[in-house]
């Protein structure tokens, strides 16, 4: 996993609430065995039309958003079936962040694992920030995981909360096989005293 402490990116406004795993991820495409390749396949029901044309609404189709890797939606955000794989196709498409009033609680687990960053903001502030993603061509917002704010060139600043431990994994690139083996040389030792017992 990536370490994340400080990000700077294009924001890409995504104005619904109640956002599910299937939407963020069609179930059709959770076939691959890998971790990789499900980007393409992100919101695909929205970004594509039923012949497979691309549709100019959406807001990922936009040229303007190309390249975003923030982005700011409404509440509950992640909810639905707890498939790992929509943290993923967030991650493969190039999302570092997500902002939203509030997250599914495993979505926020699945998330945190594969180094996104969710930060909860109030309604009102979430509603400025689309707003002025909406109207900025190019807006972008500054997250620091450091200090824990987020800020854009247009004067907005919010502190934000992230429980400790899952700030320092995100700080330190740690998911949970990576803080198992901090713990290798203990294991090791452990499993070394094991085989000496014949157990």
């Amino acid at each position: 996993m990536r370490p994340f402490r400080e990000h700077t990116g294009t924001v890409a406004p995504l104005d619904r609430s109640n956002i599910d795993t299937d939407q963020i991820i069609p179930k059709q495409f959770l076939k691959r065995i890998e971790r990789t390749g499900y980007g393409e396949f992100l919101f695909y029901d929205w970004r594509y039309a039923n012949d497979g044309s691309s549709e100019p609404g959406f807001v990922l189709n936009q040229p303007r958003y190309a390249g975003a890797s923030i982005l700011v939606t409404g509440k509950n955000f992640g909810c639905g079936s707890s498939r790992e794989h929509a943290a993923w196709a967030l991650l493969d498409y190039g999302f570092r962040v997500v902002i939203a009033p509030t997250f599914a609680d495993i979505f926020n687990t699945n998330a945190g694992n594969n180094g996104i960053v969710l930060v909860k903001l109030s309604e009102s502030d979430i509603d400025t920030l689309l707003n002025r993603a909406k109207q900025t061509p190019g807006y972008r917002l500054q997250v620091s995981l450091l200090d824990k704010t987020v800020k854009d060139e247009q004067g907005f600043t919010r502190a934000f909360e992230v429980d400790d431990f899952r700030r320092t994994c995100l700080l330190e690139g740690l998911d949970e096989i990576g803080l198992t083996l901090k713990h290798d040389a203990e294991i090791s030792a452990y499993e070394q005293r094991r085989g000496a017992r014949g157990w």
